[in-house]
């Protein structure tokens, strides 16, 4: 077994190497990467990061925490996709570090590898590190924070006085200060979820107090100092006023639907199941044949880690805007949940159970959708008729896209990972089909990303970000029509708050305005009389208004 330091850097290495290359490649996507990514150019152009803006406007949808990270890089690399994702890689570099480091406390330093490989080797967990969205940061501090108040209720007097570091109070202002950070990251949810969890723990303990309240009250007033620090300074600068709005808005996002953003009650169980993949399999299979020791510590984590899975699954089941990445804090407990699996077939050299007959039939999805779809993208003609009932997503498939049929490699790989893994599988080397599985999953998603995203991405909006990137540096206006999107303002690169769409479209201007609308809103847009065609491209149609 490598030392600890040395498991560390490998861990370090293989994430930054995973992470990094190539996170500039592809444009940033409509809403979300680019909608954070203009608020951190917004701070950059204005000079003001006090508060989140938009259109040089207050924007009260988010804290600006993750938007300073992006903004401190904008600073650094310029104005661009690589500095808008950077950040997410850093923060997947320290992920994996900190799983196994925790799980190293918690069960050994094979636990802490195995944790970590089954949180790289799975898909959505992977991907979201090369991103440009706020989740992995806020999921990371949610995280740390739970196990802070976790480590506290193993080493409290009350329960196991004899534990490392009993009646010591500096978990519980880690845990306050981890989750204030959530809360600067994404909101009030950053303490709903682990009050939620506590509650249910507590529920669950037959109302058995777990904490002493003093210790509650440190990582109370922790979490308080923590968001003051911006809140406060805020309320002096610029009074009462954003910090209200900020409000009502999380209370409505959790409340109501976003357009386009709805979705049925079972949404994210089939996220996870799909999206987690391989390590969700093996955390179904803890759920339903669950991994005891004589340890009560460690029976205790595993209920903690039950309790924030379940929380989250199912507040965001409840919550009427379902967006994939509303459920990625469970990532952090099904991954755990699979590393005990994981670390029983490793130390019993075990088979994996009925989870052997799954991963086949799962994978398979993810086989074939990689196969064909390059086949699909050289045989364009042959599924138009598929998307005849909707005029945009048909133009969408005229755009010149190269399928060198390359793509199909991301698909092979997956195959034969599979292969080797059953094959090893058969010879009894539970360990080595264990590790292909996983690694050969992590290589996967990277070399899927590579022959991809960008073929992916000119399809759906590559045609509205090159025309407004060529606008970028003139005196002008430039909006959408019919569909919300933040490409205009981040690559047009506009410097000034816009005025209103009713200006724009019908009032007195002093500059040109170009518009961007969708195929079938065009005729919406030429019915105004005030604006000029000037093109269209798969599926956008762009239109010009002159002073």
């Amino acid at each position: 077994m490598p030392t600890r330091g040395r498991i560390q850097l490998y861990i370090a290495l293989a994430a930054a190497l995973l992470f990094v290359p190539g996170l500039g490649a592809v444009h940033l996507f409509d809403w979300d990467e680019i909608n954070f990514a203009e608020i951190s150019r917004e701070m950059v152009v204005s000079g003001d990061w006090s508060q989140p803006q938009m259109g040089f406007e207050p924007f009260h949808e988010k804290p600006p925490l993750f938007m300073w990270m992006q903004a401190a890089c904008m600073t650094v690399f310029g104005v661009g996709e690589f500095a808008a994702r950077f950040p997410n890689a850093i923060c997947g570099i320290l992920t994996l570090l900190v799983l196994f480091r925790i799980g190293e406390q918690l069960r050994g330093r094979m636990f802490g590898m195995l944790w970590s490989l089954a949180y790289i080797g799975s898909i959505l967990p992977h991907l979201y590190f090369r991103s440009g969205i706020i989740d992995p940061w806020f999921n990371l501090f949610i995280f740390l924070g739970l196990h802070a108040i976790i480590t506290l209720v193993h080493r409290d007097p009350k329960r196991q006085v004899g534990t490392i570091n009993a009646r010591r109070d500096v978990h519980a202002w880690l845990a306050g200060i981890f989750l204030g950070l959530a809360v600067l990251t994404k909101g009030p949810v950053g303490i709903l979820i682990p009050g939620l969890v506590m509650g249910v723990y507590w529920i669950v303990g037959r109302f058995k107090p777990f904490m002493r309240w003093q210790r509650l009250g440190i990582i109370a007033f922790g979490t308080l100092i923590t968001v003051g620090s911006w809140a406060l300074v805020d309320l002096a600068r610029n009074g009462p006023e954003f910090m209200s709005a900020f409000f009502q808005r999380q209370v409505a996002m959790l409340t109501t639907e976003d357009a386009g953003h709805g979705g049925f009650f079972g949404y994210h169980f089939v996220v996870l199941l799909i999206g987690c993949f391989p390590a969700s399999l093996f955390a179904l299979r803890e759920f339903f044949k669950s991994t005891r020791t004589n340890d009560a510590t460690e029976n205790d984590h595993r209920r903690w880690m039950v309790i924030l899975f379940w929380v989250v699954l199912i507040l965001f089941s409840i919550v009427k805007t379902k967006i994939v990445h509303y459920s990625s804090l469970c990532y952090f407990p099904l991954t755990y949940l699979a590393a005990l699996q994981l670390e029983r077939i490793w130390r019993e050299r075990n088979g994996f159970g009925w989870v052997r007959y799954t991963i086949g039939p799962v994978g398979m999805v993810f086989v074939i959708a990689t196969i064909a779809l390059p086949i699909a993208g050289n045989h364009i003609e042959a599924i138009k008729p598929l998307f005849a009932q909707d005029p945009f997503a048909l133009a969408n498939l005229d755009a010149n896209v190269n399928w060198s049929g390359l793509e199909v490699i991301p698909g092979i790989l997956l195959l034969a990972v599979f292969g080797i893994g059953h094959v090893l599988y058969e010879r009894r080397s539970f360990r080595a089909s264990l590790i292909t599985v996983f690694a050969g999953s992590a290589l996967f998603v990277t070399s899927t990303l590579f022959f991809f995203i960008n073929n992916i991405e000119a399809y759906s909006q590559r045609a509205a970000v090159e025309f407004f990137e060529s606008k970028a540096g003139e005196r002008c206006w430039v909006m959408t029509k019919g569909y919300k999107s933040y490409v205009p303002e981040f690559y047009g690169r506009v410097m000034e708050a816009t005025p209103s769409e009713d200006v724009l479209m019908n009032g007195a201007i002093d500059r040109p305005v170009y518009l961007s609308c969708k195929i079938t809103d065009a005729d919406e847009v030429r019915a105004l009389g005030s604006f000029t065609g000037i093109g269209n491209r798969n599926g956008f149609v762009f239109f010009q208004r002159e002073p």
